[in-house]
């Protein structure tokens, strides 16, 4: 496992998780829900996922009328392979902080696919995980200790017990007070639990063309999302917020990930691969109703900028990449 000196982290794939036995997600029995953000005394089906349909808006589906990312099949799919990415980015591991084996309740934040939480249960047989989304899209057969239900982060938490570990990842974008969120994960954690947040940030490219179509997608993305009252980027991953919240910050870790397979390393390369899938997916998921909506752009005009900068970022000397930051934090003693 090879450090690199200018990012501080390692790609070693070769104990990345698989695709956890290719379980086959079914709407209408996606693991175990719970209709309401309350404790659960079974493994069984109680949200009905025939009432939570999918909004069709511009050609995709999505969970409700306000989160600015799809839910439909292509945005599954992009979301499992950005879970492998980040596994690549981690050495093969499932979080950047090692999760203590006594934990006996471990939540997941915005699970999406449940890739993470699907693993994490498996890894921890004896721990109790619940993995919340807003979208009912989790595959079934998932391990008995680990219960998926549907939930809005941003109301209120009700868990009757504290958890050791908290784990949310990839939500840039969805919450308008990540105070209010950092708050609720304080309150809902163990004296000296912890929580990791991961995302990625803005993608940049290494000629700087500051009018190239890159920059011009950035732009229009950082001005809908404030005119929208949510924050993308890696802002929320500053030190103040997590520390206004009672948090002590254990680690930070800023990692260069390559878009492609441009770097010479071959470990880089690995993660870079999925890297640019999963951010070529991803231009038309996080701009087509943030530009129609808050900047009044046609569906085809953001369709046509997507494009014109998937086109640059496969350029070789464009050396695309994107970075990506892990804030540790914990609780501490009481």
């Amino acid at each position: 496992m090879q450090i690199d000196p200018q990012v501080g982290t390692s790609y070693d794939n070769d104990n990345a998780e698989s695709d956890h036995k290719s379980r086959e997600r079914d709407p209408t029995k996606s693991g175990s829900h719970s209709s309401e953000n309350s404790e659960h005394s079974t493994n069984s089906l109680s949200a009905n996922a025939n009432i939570i349909e999918q909004i069709e808006e511009n050609g995709r589906g999505y969970a409700n009328e306000s989160y600015i990312l799809p839910c439909d099949e292509a945005e599954q799919t992009r979301l499992s392979i950005g879970h492998q990415c980040f596994i690549s980015i981690l050495g093969g591991q499932l979080s950047l902080q090692n999760i203590p084996r006594s934990a006996k309740r471990i939540l997941d934040i915005g699970t999406g696919t449940g890739d993470w939480a699907i693993a994490v249960a498996e890894r921890f047989p004896n721990a109790e995980v619940i993995a919340t989304d807003i979208a009912c899209i989790q595959p079934s057969g998932v391990p008995p200790n680990l219960f998926f239900e549907i939930d809005d982060a941003r109301e209120e938490w009700t868990y009757s017990e504290p958890f050791d570990f908290i784990h949310i990842r990839s939500l840039s974008g969805a919450f308008s007070s990540w105070a209010t969120i950092y708050a609720e994960a304080h309150k809902h954690l163990k004296p000296n639990g912890i929580l990791e947040v991961g995302d990625f940030g803005v993608m940049r490219l290494a000629e700087g063309v500051p009018d190239s179509f890159v920059t011009m997608f950035n732009g229009a993305c950082l001005s809908a999302a404030e005119k929208a009252g949510t924050m993308l980027g890696l802002d929320h991953l500053k030190r103040p917020l997590l520390e206004a919240a009672g948090f002590s910050i254990a680690k930070i870790r800023s990692f260069e990930v390559p878009l492609g397979t441009w770097s010479p390393d071959p470990r880089k390369r690995v993660a870079g691969k999925m890297a640019l899938i999963a951010t070529l997916e991803g231009l038309e998921a996080f701009g087509l109703r943030l530009f129609t909506r808050e900047l009044g752009w046609k569906p085809e005009d953001v369709k046509e900028i997507c494009s014109k900068a998937q086109e640059e970022m496969m350029r070789p000397e464009a050396r695309a990449s994107v970075p990506c930051q892990f804030i540790v934090a914990r609780k501490l003693m009481i």
